[in-house]
């Protein structure tokens, strides 16, 4: 159950009712998306298998102490993955243990980082393996500029680090490295402290400190390998890779063109409304993917569609009440204003110095409510005019619904297949989407 923080009535005289009563909301068809779905069937042979690679598993040496990073991002099986790497560590006479390598993620707080692992189903009794969370770091170097780098303390203080994450292109900025292991050393592993020295100057120059940063950890900490993870369109793991650490600067750029060619797209070019049924940190770190939805917080990324009217439904529960990417919307529910959190928002926003994502977009009493408003603010009077996509999230995009004006398009792409013709969206008696969250 969504966990209510306030309690408060909306639309009290009912004028946005009567303001949006004759509006009309467009039929909408279900569509299939075929997508790359190549991707490992035995994670723990596999993981097996490059744990055994030369120069790989031969640096955990009996009765060393190996922290294995897990971050905030809800990674497709995560806890399998991380439950194999434990059972490496083990087997080769080391001891594991998890660190949350998240930044400033889940409040900034040791027990919220805790949670947000939880939250991905990472606990010590699935992984069989103690969390050791915390928000204290250790300086372990300085850049070239001279801005200093910090390491998660525990991770510090442990013999051997493995540095385990997935790639794929950042949220907010385009560079070399983007969403992957350098990041993770750079911020991940710097908690709030680090984040918000490499997060300094903004995200013009993420491109040039997410490196810099996380060459200096490569070199003055004691990081063991790297795992990098690679999801195919369907969120899956298609590679799982482990990388020595000199070889993680140049193999890293290399994975990141891979992770850009397999990934999912919304597949139009503009679109008037985009309803997204939930958004959430376990989702991606700004609630929904904008090189998917193309709802970049920054100027220094883009991609994606051009969408006039974003509508966000709910939250996540993973995300635990953090809305972050609310801003980037322009109708949301009044469910969604009841779950945020906003000391688990705001951290977030004032340590990466990007407060857009933690605005309030307008409040709607419920989806049909936001919909409609959406719809009427569009300025196109005819509903069967209205270009309008709803996606669960920016996560699952192999079944959507596209409204009739779309579907020319539709019947033109090979990779799409109309499953049900044009109908109306349906809600129940207090106006929230039959299906939400169930496409």
């Amino acid at each position: 159950m969504a966990r209510i923080l306030r309690d408060s009535v909306w639309d009290r005289n009912g004028m946005v009712a009567a303001i949006l009563q004759n509006v009309q909301i467009p039929q909408m068809a279900t569509i299939t998306q075929k997508l790359k779905s190549q991707k490992i069937r035995d994670i723990e042979t596999h993981i097996h298998s490059e744990l055994s690679k030369s120069h790989i598993g031969e640096t955990i040496k009996p009765g060393m102490k190996v922290a294995i990073t897990v971050g905030s991002r809800g990674i497709g099986s995560i806890t399998l993955i991380t439950r194999a790497l434990v059972r490496e560590v083990r087997a080769r006479g080391g001891e594991p243990f998890i660190v949350p390598a998240m930044g400033s993620h889940g409040g900034a707080t040791a027990a919220g980082q805790r949670q947000l692992l939880e939250g991905l189903g990472i606990t010590e009794s699935s992984v069989d393996a103690p969390i050791r969370a915390t928000m204290d770091t250790t300086a372990v170097g300085k850049t070239s500029e001279g801005r200093t780098v910090h390491v998660d303390a525990h991770a510090a203080a442990a013999d051997g680090i493995i540095v385990a994450g997935r790639i794929k292109l950042h949220p907010s900025f385009r560079g070399e490295y983007e969403s992957g292991l350098m990041k993770m050393m750079a911020i991940g592993l710097g908690k709030q402290r680090g984040a918000q020295i490499c997060h300094a100057e903004g995200f013009g120059k993420m491109a040039e400190y997410v490196p810099a940063f996380g060459r200096v950890v490569l070199e003055s900490s004691p990081i063991l390998f790297g795992v990098a993870v690679v999801e195919n369109g369907l969120d899956e793991p298609h590679t799982i890779e482990a990388i020595p650490p000199v070889s993680i600067p140049s193999r890293e750029p290399e994975l990141l063109k891979l992770s850009q060619h397999l990934m999912a797209r919304i597949p139009f070019d503009h679109i008037d409304i985009l309803v997204v049924d939930r958004i959430g940190k376990d989702i991606s770190g700004d609630g929904m993917d904008p090189n998917v939805t193309g709802s970049f917080a920054t100027p220094f990324s883009g991609g994606g569609p051009e969408v006039s009217r974003y509508v966000v439904l709910d939250i996540t529960p993973e995300s635990r009440g953090n809305g972050l990417g609310i801003g980037m919307t322009d109708f949301s529910t009044k469910r969604v204003f009841d779950q945020l959190d906003f000391d688990a928002m705001y951290p977030n926003s004032l340590t990466s110095t990007v407060p857009e994502p933690s605005r309030l977009p307008l409040i709607m009493g419920d989806d049909c409510t936001a919909i409609k408003a959406a719809v009427h603010t569009t300025n196109i009077s005819e509903a069967q005019k209205i270009r309008m996509v709803r996606i669960v999230d920016s996560s699952h995009l192999s079944r959507f619904m596209v409204s009739e004006a779309l579907l020319p398009e539709v019947r033109q792409n090979r990779d799409l297949q109309v499953k049900e013709e044009p109908h109306p969206l349906e809600f129940d008696e207090n106006g929230v989407l039959i299906d939400l969250g169930h496409l």
